[in-house]
């Protein structure tokens, strides 16, 4: 492959549910498109809510079309030669050989947009994106404000009939306001099994 003129870059918007992330992608997508830049936007196939498979949205209804993929090596696969930038959200899903598409897009001379959630509901590591935060040109981490005391929200709370989700359930569970709530880490509650989820709340 001839190298490429362009030089290339990695960015990742990372943070909590209802920071913006996704607004924030949308809005840099669409500054690239009045650049007159070819854009491709991929998404993870396990974001369906609010909008649809094929539509990138945010929680107050910002929408851009994205393609979804069920793996990393998808968006190699379909992204076109003449592509400049390619936009990936919620990117913590799709799996670790996304970091390998990122450097290869970037040092192909792609400008590399990533958005996701740095955390899961436990406050630990969010799939791959402990790597793309350490490997990025630009990193931006945004936050909510929480909904217990108004303080900077960082942590995603997930609840389950009202109550803090238990600490061994499923990482991924896809979900919106009706399930996840922005919270501070003093806020923030994942209990045990055994722990008293009165006191949680």
């Amino acid at each position: 492959m001839v190298p490429s003129t362009r030089s290339g870059w990695i960015e990742v918007i990372a943070g909590v549910m209802f920071s913006g992330k996704s607004e924030e992608l949308i809005r840099r997508v669409r500054r690239a498109v009045i650049a007159r830049k070819r854009v491709q936007v991929f998404k993870s196939h396990l974001d369906a809510r609010y909008a649809g498979l094929y539509t990138l949205s945010t929680h107050d209804g910002g929408t851009v079309e994205a393609e979804p993929v069920d793996c990393s090596e998808e968006i190699m696969g379909r992204r076109r030669p003449d592509t400049e930038v390619v936009a990936v959200d919620e990117v913590q899903f799709l799996d670790d050989g996304i970091v390998s598409v990122a450097n290869a897009l970037a040092d192909q001379g792609v400008r590399v947009v990533l958005a996701g959630i740095d955390m899961d509901f436990r406050g630990l590591p969010f799939g791959p994106m402990p790597t793309l935060l350490a490997v990025a040109e630009i990193v931006d981490k945004l936050q909510a404000i929480c909904v217990v005391c108004g303080d900077p929200a960082g942590r995603n709370q997930r609840l389950v009939n009202g109550k803090p989700a238990l600490w061994d359930s499923p990482t991924i569970m896809v979900g919106g306001r009706e399930s996840y709530e922005a919270r501070c880490r003093h806020c923030h509650r994942v209990p045990r099994q055994d722990e008293d989820q009165t006191a949680l709340l």
